[in-house]
């Protein structure tokens, strides 16, 4: 570091890192957790959960030194001042003495690069916030739970990873530039200067492009059939705050869900004519306006064939001639019954295609124009950027909106519309259970993803890999709380984050999304990454797709 960059008034100084530090952090912290409080003092009936007594446990809590903010502030401040202390020794001016020798020595000073210098920083100080956050969220915690800072281990270990990913494949791109410039200039120097970038380094800049883009589908594909296929068996596996979420666009009866699960386990079947609670379906049959035993497992058929015309006949049911299982007007659950379609599996992925539209329009509209108000207000008073702003949240509506169509059709195609016609001697405790038409909505809703451009794909499957992650592990493992346990989620922490730390630092390039204009804002303060608009990337490597350079 040069001594205009250890003075205070420079944006890397550790003082300032630290203040934009906890300045993110505790609007990260407080700002989710406020709004239920500030929504229920608005109210004329305020709610006695969100009280003034509870509003003091949650600042206590969240100010505090096992609180979020001061835990990351910490880890942040303490490591970018080490790393400017330890900066100061290659400074020609600073005293020799016999303390500075001995430092030099212990921190193995002649032997470490500098990206090192700024993981062993990082690793020291990450150390110390871990620990403090740990013991902050054990205090609130209930005995075998998981851990309150999982989710925030496994966020960080995915995006080093993505880092390092990202790294290997577009060092490879440079690799091919920094060759082809040699050749050129041993060759044909004259082509150097005319054409820096030749055909084949493009051609091969976009390869990478691709190749990344294909990693990210097939992540994001696996993450999102898993996560589904636990929204429907294994929720508690899932954050609450993302199985509401998902509940409430998927728009599926409690009821239903509560049958799909007494069927995983061995509960509910066609075959037996079991169920542990007979009237759970019943009700809802009723509820929805056809006759009690629609839902009644010991009525309904469990296999297609002759056998079950002739029930679907004494039943009134129509439109299931040749497969068995429960009636598509319960599974659709009441979608298009104003219109007559109740029974019509096309209708049923229509009309909640064209209801996820509306959804997804009033998500995405805020998503895709804030960014442009906070850094670009006046590109919004030309016509042409608001349209193709409108385009790409149009983009992202059509994908969420495919998601939920693709899930409910793929469902519709195994149970009733073509596998179940055509293996019609299949029991239907298998189609309708967590094997068949489950797992082929789960499967088949992922490929949505093409749809997205790849900026915003490759920051998607960043979102909901760390939640797939978390359903794979053993809650016996993680609810255990042993020292094993908490020693490796710690270990965790501390090389994910000093690794993502460095590579902000010493090759920018690597990160990409939230994790690039979030450290950048960190490290460099408002004049960088996302709050300028864009950044400056060593010209000799390639940048990543979703840099604001490529936009």
């Amino acid at each position: 570091m040069t001594a205009k960059e250890l003075h205070l008034s420079n944006p890397s100084h550790p003082a300032q890192i630290t203040l934009r530090t906890y300045i993110l952090a505790i609007s990260l912290s407080l700002g989710p957790a406020l709004t239920p409080f500030v929504s229920s003092f608005l109210r004329s009936k305020p709610s006695s959960k969100y009280n003034r007594k509870a509003l003091k446990v949650l600042l206590r809590q969240e100010l505090g030194f096992g609180g979020f903010a001061f835990a990351v502030t910490l880890s942040v401040g303490v490591g970018a001042t080490v790393r400017h202390l330890w900066a100061g020794f290659d400074k020609k001016s600073s005293p020799d003495s016999k303390y500075i020798k001995i430092a030099k020595e212990k921190l193995a000073y002649s032997n470490l690069t500098s990206a090192q210098k700024t993981f062993v920083s990082y690793a020291l100080s990450s150390a110390i916030g871990i620990l403090l956050l740990q013991k902050g969220r054990r205090r609130s915690n209930i005995q075998n739970t998981p851990s309150r800072t999982l989710d925030l281990t496994l966020l960080l270990f995915v995006r080093a990873v993505d880092a390092l990913v990202q790294s290997f494949v577009y060092k490879r791109s440079s690799r091919v530039r920094v060759r082809e410039r040699s050749s050129n200039v041993e060759h044909r120097p004259d082509l150097l200067r005319q054409r820096p970038l030749n055909e084949n380094h493009q051609r091969v800049r976009i390869d990478m492009r691709r190749l990344t883009a294909r990693i990210d589908a097939l992540v994001f594909w696996a993450c999102s059939a898993r996560i589904m296929w636990c929204f429907f068996y294994q929720p508690d596996r899932l954050p609450r705050s993302y199985v509401k979420w998902i509940s409430a666009l998927a728009n599926v009866d409690a009821r239903l869900l509560r049958a799909l699960r007494l069927m995983y386990e061995g509960q509910w079947s066609y075959t037996q004519g079991y169920t542990s609670l007979p009237a759970l379906l019943e009700t809802y049959a009723n509820d929805l306006g056809f006759p009690g035993a629609w839902g009644s497992p010991s009525v309904l058929p469990s296999v297609g064939g002759q056998k079950a015309d002739i029930i679907w006949n004494e039943l009134g049911v129509t439109g299931r001639s040749g497969v068995g299982g429960l009636p598509c007007e319960l599974v659709h659950g009441g979608v298009g019954s104003q219109i007559g379609l109740a029974g019509s599996c096309t209708a049923n992925a229509g009309l909640r295609a064209a209801r996820a539209l509306v959804q997804s329009m009033a998500i995405y509209l805020p998503v895709h124009f804030f960014p442009v108000l906070l850094t670009r207000p006046k590109s919004l008073l030309r016509p042409h950027h608001i349209v193709a702003t409108l385009i790409s949240a149009l983009r992202s509506a059509s994908f969420l909106t495919s998601f939920i169509a693709s899930y409910w059709y793929a469902v519709c195609l195994t149970r009733s519309l073509l596998l179940a016609r055509v293996f019609s001697s299949v029991s239907h405790d298998f189609w309708d259970g967590p094997y068949g038409c489950i797992l082929a909505g789960c499967l088949s809703c992922g490929s949505s993803i093409w749809i997205e451009n790849g900026r915003r794909r490759g920051e998607m499957t960043l979102y909901v890999l760390p939640r797939a992650i978390r359903t794979i592990l053993p809650d016996a493992w993680i609810k255990s709380g042993n020292r094993g346990v908490l020693a490796a989620e710690r270990l965790v922490f501390v090389l994910s984050f000093s690794s993502l730390v460095a590579t902000a630092i010493h090759r920018t390039d690597s990160l990409r999304g939230l994790s690039r204009w979030t450290l950048a804002f960190i490290m460099n303060g408002p004049d960088t990454g996302f709050w300028k608009g864009r950044t400056s990337v060593d010209p000799s490597i390639p940048v990543t797709p979703d840099s604001p350079a490529e936009r």
